[in-house]
């Protein structure tokens, strides 16, 4: 079903000529599916979990580059690891602010709706 997502997602890239890569456009979709509640996630649980328990071959590629390029164990590698490594943080703290204000929001609204007057308050009484 994964396959299916990514393989849709291509083909809406070539047909439109998007800028995007088709597994992102096919994520996008499988987000969109799952959000809404049209798509169960038991229906595509079994292919990620098939896709997570083999990541380490998707990897291999990275790793055989390393050693065709050796100038990765210079200089060069170490500018391109804090790179990569502040990349990487900025992303994880921009992710975490995100939820903390989507949760904040959320939390916000929840409150007002219990307060509303369709819920019953001592307002509306």
């Amino acid at each position: 079903m994964v396959l299916g997502f990514w393989l849709v997602g291509e083909g809406v890239v070539r047909l439109l000529s998007l800028p995007f890569p088709g597994g992102l456009v096919g994520l996008l979709l499988l987000l969109g599916l799952l959000a809404s509640g049209r798509l169960r996630l038991a229906r595509v649980e079994r292919g990620a979990a098939f896709l997570l328990s083999d990541m380490l071959l998707f990897f291999v590629p990275a790793a055989l580059a390393v050693l065709d390029h050796r100038e990765f164990l210079s200089l060069t590698g170490v500018k391109i690891l804090a790179v990569i490594l502040l990349s990487t943080a900025t992303v994880m703290i921009a992710t975490a602010l995100a939820i903390d204000l989507c949760y904040r929001w959320m939390s916000r609204h929840e409150s007002r709706n219990e307060r509303s007057p369709e819920h019953g308050s001592a307002a509306a009484e």
